[in-house]
């Protein structure tokens, strides 16, 4: 008797609506809740702001979250973000600053 294929466990779906919010309060809302999130999980988030067709994409290239789905329903922008294994910053050397004094 052969054993059934495991199945992978969905990832964990969690939904944000920030509709009636303007810029830059659904980006700022979005990142507290993937913040609290694990990798690989994804978040929903529902937008009403136009800027958000900008927004959200430039946010997830920043962090490195992964935009898997943009689309508009009615006048609602939705967007679905898989939640990044790493954030790009904790890759990054911490440089310090040298301020030159005129």
């Amino acid at each position: 008797m052969t054993a059934a294929p495991e199945a992978t466990p969905e990832p964990t779906i969690a939904t944000l609506d920030v509709t009636g919010l303007l810029c830059p309060i659904p980006v700022l809302r979005t990142r507290r809740i993937l913040d609290g999130m694990k990798p690989g999980e994804m978040l929903v988030v529902k937008a009403s702001d136009p800027a958000s067709v900008q927004d959200m994409p430039a946010f997830c290239k920043i962090t490195g979250h992964t935009l898997r789905m943009a689309r508009i329903e009615e006048k609602t922008y939705i967007f679905e973000i898989e939640k990044a294994a790493t954030s790009p910053a904790e890759d990054l050397p911490v440089v310090p600053l040298r301020l030159s004094r005129h």
